[in-house]
C-alpha cells in the first residue's frame, strides 16, 4: 500500500497534535495514563488556583489540581479536583490550605489529621480553607502599610535635608578629627604601656626594698619599750611640774624675786644709781682719781 503525500502530511499532523497534546499535560503535571485517586476540595475562596497547581503533604508533592469547578448552590463553593498518588492515604478530619510563595505562586496544603484508623474514602470531600501563613499576615498588612508611606515619605525628605545641611558635614569632619586624635592617644598608650611594662620588674624590685625597709622599721619600733618610755616621759612632765609650782610658790627665793615689790623697787633704785654714778664718773673723773708723777696736794 502506498500513502500518498497528502496521506503523509496527514499523519504527521496527528502525530505532532498528540505529542503536543502530551506534552502540554506532562508541563502541567498532569499525566494522562495516570491511576492517581481523584478527591474534592471545597473552597470558599479559590482566587489564584489553577488546574495544575500542586498538592502539598508535609512539604512532599504528592499530587495535582486536575480540574476547577463552581457550586451554583447558594454556598457558592468552589470545588478543585485533585489527583493524588494512590499510595497516599488521607485521615478523616484533615483539610487543604490554599498557600503561596514569594513569587505568588499558588498551592495546596494537605494539613492531614492525626486519625491513624479512619482514612478518605476515594472521591470524598476534603474541607478547603486559606492558610494564615507569613503571605497572608504580609496582605493584611498592606493598608497600615499604605496608610505609612505618606509619613515614610515625609521622613525621607526631613533626611535628605539634614544630610544635606552643611553642619552636618562639618560634624563628620570634626568626627574624623576625633577618630584621628583617638589613634593617636591610642598610640601613645601603647608605646606607655610598652614603656610599663619594661619598668614594672624595677618598680618591683625597688617596691620590695621598701617594704622590707618598712618591715625592718616595724620590727624596730615593736623592739621599743613604750612603757619604759612613757614612764620616762611622766617623771620628767612631773619634775617640770614641780619646778613650776616651786616657782609660783611665795615662799621660795625665785617666788619672792618674782613676787616682792618692794625688792623690785629697790634693784630697781639701785640700778638707777649706779648708772648715775658711771655718768657722774665717765663726766668727772678728776673728782674719784686723783694721779701725779711728782705727787701733789691733798
Amino acid at each position: 500500500m502506498k500513502f500518498t503525500k497528502e496521506i503523509k502530511i496527514a499523519l504527521v499532523s496527528i502525530l505532532g497534535i498528540v505529542v503536543l497534546f502530551f506534552g502540554l499535560q506532562f508541563l502541567k503535571g498532569l499525566s494522562i495514563f495516570s491511576n492517581d485517586n481523584s478527591f474534592y476540595v471545597a473552597f470558599s475562596d479559590a482566587t489564584g488556583l489553577s488546574e495544575s497547581s500542586p498538592v502539598y503533604a508535609n512539604g512532599y508533592r504528592v499530587g495535582v489540581v486536575k480540574s476547577l469547578d463552581y457550586n451554583f448552590d447558594p454556598q457558592g463553593k468552589i470545588i478543585a479536583v485533585i489527583g493524588l498518588n494512590k499510595q497516599m492515604r488521607v485521615p478523616r478530619g484533615s483539610r487543604a490550605e490554599l498557600a503561596s510563595d514569594l513569587l505568588g505562586n499558588i498551592k495546596i496544603n494537605l494539613v492531614l489529621s492525626d486519625d491513624p484508623l479512619h482514612m478518605l474514602a476515594v472521591g470524598d470531600t476534603i474541607s478547603g480553607e486559606a492558610e494564615v501563613g507569613m503571605m497572608s499576615k504580609l496582605g493584611a498588612m498592606m493598608p497600615a502599610v499604605e496608610s505609612m508611606l505618606p509619613k515614610l515619605d515625609s521622613i525621607m525628605t526631613s533626611l535628605n535635608k539634614l544630610l544635606a545641611d552643611p553642619a552636618l558635614q562639618q560634624t563628620l569632619r570634626n568626627v574624623e578629627g576625633t577618630t584621628a586624635n583617638l589613634e593617636a592617644t591610642s598610640r601613645e598608650l601603647r608605646v606607655m604601656s610598652a614603656s610599663l611594662n619594661r619598668e614594672v620588674p624595677t618598680l618591683l624590685t625597688k617596691t620590695n626594698g621598701v617594704l622590707d625597709n618598712t618591715q625592718t622599721l616595724t620590727a624596730n619600733l615593736s623592739a621599743v619599750d613604750v612603757a619604759a618610755m612613757t614612764a620616762k616621759v611622766d617623771q620628767t612632765l612631773k619634775n617640770v611640774q614641780e619646778m613650776t609650782d616651786k616657782l609660783n610658790s611665795p615662799d621660795g627665793t625665785l617666788g619672792l624675786l618674782m613676787r616682792d615689790k618692794q625688792l623690785y623697787r629697790n634693784l630697781t633704785s639701785t640700778a638707777a644709781d649706779a648708772d648715775s654714778l658711771l655718768i657722774d664718773l665717765r663726766e668727772n673723773p678728776k673728782r674719784y682719781v686723783h694721779f701725779s708723777v711728782f705727787g701733789g696736794k691733798k
